[in-house]
C-alpha cells in the first residue's frame, strides 16, 4: 500500500527525522505528540482548546465500545461529529485495556472475551471486529488487536504473544481490505510490533508484519515495566528494522526526555497521557524540568509558570496562584495546568522538527537533557 508519510529530512548525526502524514482530515507536522482523549474527550479540555495545540488526538476503542457505545456514534456519524473535532483521530484497539483486565479476560486462538470493567457484563473482541468498531468510530488511525505483554514476562509469553499477534494482524487485515469506511474518509490500518525486549523477536515480528504492506507501523509492549535502556535500545532497533518511507509509531512513551531520545532514534509519533494525568496531580513540566506545585514553597511565589515558554497559561498565570488553586481543590487549576503541559508537549515536538530540518537535532538535544534533567523542584 502507498505510505500516508513524506519524508522530508533526517538528522545527520541521528535517525531523527522530520516530515508530514496526511490524512482525510489534514496533513501533520511530524515528529508530533497526541493529546489522549480516551473516552471522546481530553479531561478538562474542549476540542476548540485541543484544536489550539494539536491537529491530531488519540482516543479508546475499548472505552468508546462501552460508552457510548457503536449504536450512539453511528447514528450520530462518527467520533468526529460526536465530538465536534475536525482534525483527525487514532484509536487504540483496545487490547491494552483487556489484557489488563488480570481475571476479567480470556484469550483464544480467534481474539479476546472479557468482562466490562463497569459493570461485569461480557463482550468478546476479535481482530476483525475490532476493525468494525473503529470503522463506525471513523478514526483515521486503527490500530489492529494484539497481545500486550509485561516487559518482565518470560520469553515464551513473549513468543505467544507476538505469534498471536501476528495471527490476528493478518486477519485484521484481510477484512480492512474487503470492507469500507462508513463516513466517505480514508481510514489507515496499523499493525503492532511485539516481542518484548528480546531482539531476535522483535525482528521477526517487525518482518512478519510487513509483509502485510500497511501504510506505517506501530511498535507497542514498551513502557510496560521494562528498563529505560531496554526500551531505548529496542526502539533504536525499530527505527532500523521499519520501512524508511512509512511512518513509526511508538505507543504509550512518554517523558519529555523520552520523545527526544525516541525521535533521535527514528520515531515519528506518540502518544502518552503523562502530560494530562500529571497535570491533575499538580505536576507541571517546564523547560528546566518538573514543577510540583503542590509545594508550601510556590505560595508566595509570582512568577510565571515557565519563564522560558510562550504557554498562554504561563504568561496569564503565576505559580502563587496555581498553586492556590490546587490547595482548594478549583478545578480551574486542573485546567490551566493540563493546558500548560499539552502546550509544552507540543511545541517540544515543534522545536524538535525544527531542529532537523535546520541540522542542528543532535547538538539541540544534548543541551536540551542537560538542562531538563537537572532535577525536580
Amino acid at each position: 500500500m502507498n505510505s500516508i508519510f513524506q519524508l522530508i529530512k533526517t538528522d545527520p548525526n541521528s535517525s531523527a527525522r522530520a516530515g508530514f502524514v496526511t490524512t482525510d482530515h489534514g496533513k501533520i507536522e511530524t515528529p508530533f505528540f497526541m493529546p489522549v482523549g480516551t473516552v471522546g474527550a481530553v479531561k478538562t479540555q474542549s476540542s476548540n482548546e485541543i484544536s489550539q495545540l494539536s491537529k491530531i488526538l488519540l482516543s479508546n476503542t475499548y472505552h468508546l465500545y462501552l460508552r457510548p457505545g457503536v449504536e450512539v456514534l453511528k447514528a450520530v456519524g462518527g467520533l468526529h461529529n460526536f465530538m465536534n473535532w475536525d482534525g483527525s483521530i487514532l484509536t487504540d484497539s483496545g487490547g491494552f485495556q483487556v489484557f489488563s483486565l488480570s481475571g476479567l479476560r480470556k484469550i483464544t486462538d480467534d481474539g479476546v472475551t472479557f468482562q466490562s470493567h463497569i459493570d461485569g457484563s461480557k463482550h468478546h473482541f476479535t481482530p476483525e471486529s475490532v476493525v468494525e468498531t473503529q470503522r463506525v468510530i471513523g478514526s483515521d488511525f486503527m490500530m489492529m488487536l494484539d497481545i500486550c505483554p509485561p516487559g518482565d514476562a518470560d520469553r515464551a509469553t513473549w513468543i505467544d504473544a507476538l505469534n498471536k499477534t501476528t495471527q490476528w494482524a493478518k486477519k485484521a487485515m484481510k477484512y480492512y481490505s474487503e470492507t469500507e469506511g462508513h463516513y466517505g474518509f480514508h481510514q489507515v490500518l496499523l499493525p503492532i510490533v511485539q516481542g518484548g525486549t528480546d531482539h531476535e523477536l522483535r525482528k521477526q515480528s517487525a518482518e512478519e508484519l510487513m509483509s502485510l504492506d500497511a501504510q506505517a507501523y506501530a511498535v507497542g509492549g514498551l513502557a510496560v515495566g521494562e528498563s529505560k535502556n531496554d526500551m531505548l535500545d529496542t526502539t533504536q532497533l525499530m527505527g532500523e528494522l521499519l520501512p524508511m518511507e512509512k511512518s513509526r509509531y511508538l505507543m504509550g512513551v512518554g517523558t519529555p526526555a523520552d520523545l527526544v531520545r525516541c525521535v533521535s532514534r527514528g520515531i515519528d509519533m506518540f502518544d502518552c497521557v503523562m502530560p494530562t494525568r500529571n497535570a491533575r496531580n499538580g505536576q507541571l513540566f517546564t523547560s528546566t524540568g518538573k514543577v510540583n506545585i503542590r509545594n508550601a514553597k510556590y505560595k508566595n511565589d509570582f512568577s510565571e509558570i515557565d519563564s522560558n515558554s510562550a504557554s498562554p497559561m504561563s504568561k496569564s498565570f503565576s505559580k502563587a496562584y496555581l498553586h492556590h488553586l490546587f490547595k482548594i481543590n478549583e478545578v480551574l487549576g486542573l485546567r490551566i495546568a493540563t493546558q500548560h503541559n499539552l502546550y509544552f508537549y507540543t511545541q517540544l515536538m515543534k522545536t524538535m522538527r525544527m531542529e532537523i530540518l535546520n541540522d542542528n537535532f543532535t547538538p539541540w538535544s544534548r543541551q536540551f537533557l542537560d538542562l531538563y534533567e537537572g532535577g525536580e523542584s
